[in-house]
């Protein structure tokens, strides 16, 4: 089969490789159908992410067409269209029975790795690097679904692939942001980035009863989709100074939440942060970048909450935990429990109150996969989700 393989650093190729098989009774392997590229992806392109072998196929956001399964998989049979959250859950430990899905026990034969940098270890995740797992992406025309008895849902005939196929990640994960924020009716929501976890994490607080959102970016054709698409009041970062026009549009009290949806890549309010935080993560002082994580945190009004969707992965130099303590701060943050948030969020689809197609701007054979990465991190044709066909 063709899949898109990582080769190095800012390196993609698309490879022949072996076809999937069923390895355990609880797999199934899907035909994929459809597959996108995740601005985390960007993170194991930029090789950000450690324990990438060249060779590792690519890709957590999925869905396809049951082709085989195995002997304990009743919830899906051969030929139904199925989508599957990008991590991997067993559905019997501790973490997934208090519907922490992400933080699975069970799922990452390599959790000796991550304890040694986080002291304990999540889920394994679908094509995102040896370190949470090495399992095969669905960058690929095959795919094998572990835990297919847990993960894998039936999609609806009503529905395109266009519109069920971010409810694997982004989606989810935009809602989930949101969701940490405790919004109250009228509560003001600012968002930083707004790539497609940031334009949900958007829609998804006028969902849950937001009064305001606004959003905050650097790239015009972003904003415009905010503006049209999210109804968001926006701030373009290379014109304004963010935290003073934040103040300014809350009189002086700050938004009742700060949504980090950029992560690790982010870029500094100046030229002279970028170059200093970009040179520490160059040279191992730091392993993340965080100019946004910073402003979120000086920007929350006192008593709110800083919900942070966007990717990290280590350590990173002068996080103001003075300001978060002096202003009494809720942080929440982590990798999304999707499952906790499929069904009802399928169900917000059907009925039509919202439409997760919007965000695609690209749609391209899976040959097409090396240049789409490029111009996805370069943010080149007004990139912001790109789904491939394979």
């Amino acid at each position: 089969m063709k899949a898109v393989c990582w080769r190095g650093r800012a390196s993609v190729e698309v490879e022949t490789v072996p076809d999937p098989r069923i390895l355990n009774p609880r797999d199934v392997i899907l035909r994929v159908t459809s597959t996108a590229i995740c601005g985390s992806d960007l993170h194991l392109y930029d090789n950000f992410i450690p324990t990438m072998m060249k060779g590792d196929i690519l890709g957590h956001e999925f869905m396809g067409e049951v082709v085989e399964a195995g002997p304990e998989v009743r919830n899906v049979k051969t030929g139904d269209r199925v989508l599957v959250p990008f991590h991997i859950s067993c559905g019997r430990c501790f973490s997934c029975s208090n519907q922490q899905w992400s933080l699975c026990d069970n799922t990452n034969p390599n959790a000796k790795l991550v304890e040694k940098i986080a002291g304990y270890s999540g889920a394994g995740i679908f094509g995102y690097s040896h370190l949470y797992g090495g399992y095969a992406g669905g960058q690929a025309e095959y795919v094998r679904v572990p835990m297919a008895d847990v993960g894998a849902l039936k999609v609806p005939e009503s529905l395109t692939d266009e519109q069920a196929l971010f409810l694997t990640d982004i989606f989810p994960t935009g809602y989930m942001a949101a969701d940490n924020c405790e919004i109250r009716p009228g509560d003001t929501v600012a968002v930083w980035g707004a790539g497609p976890v940031g334009l949900f994490a958007a829609k998804s607080a006028w969902l849950l009863g937001a009064g305001r959102v606004i959003v905050i970016d650097s790239v015009a054709g972003r904003l415009r989709k905010a503006e049209r698409d999210c109804k968001a009041e926006t701030i373009d970062r290379r014109e304004k100074d963010v935290l003073n026009t934040l103040d300014e549009m809350t009189a002086g009290r700050g938004p009742d939440s700060c949504i980090d949806a950029v992560g690790l890549e982010a870029h500094g309010a100046t030229v002279v942060d970028h170059v200093l935080d970009r040179g520490m993560q160059m040279v191992g002082m730091q392993s993340d970048r965080p100019p946004v994580l910073r402003e979120t945190i000086l920007a929350c009004r006192k008593g709110g909450v800083v919900s942070i969707p966007g990717v990290y992965g280590g350590l990173v130099d002068k996080f103001p935990i003075g300001s978060a303590f002096a202003k009494a701060l809720t942080l929440k943050m982590g990798q999304t429990h999707v499952h906790r948030y499929l069904r009802p969020l399928l169900a917000r689809v059907e009925k039509g109150e919202i439409d997760p197609s919007f965000v695609i701007s690209h749609r391209l054979r899976l040959a097409d996969a090396p240049s789409a990465y490029r111009n996805f991190r370069d943010r080149k044709d007004e990139y912001i989700k790109c789904v491939l066909k394979p």
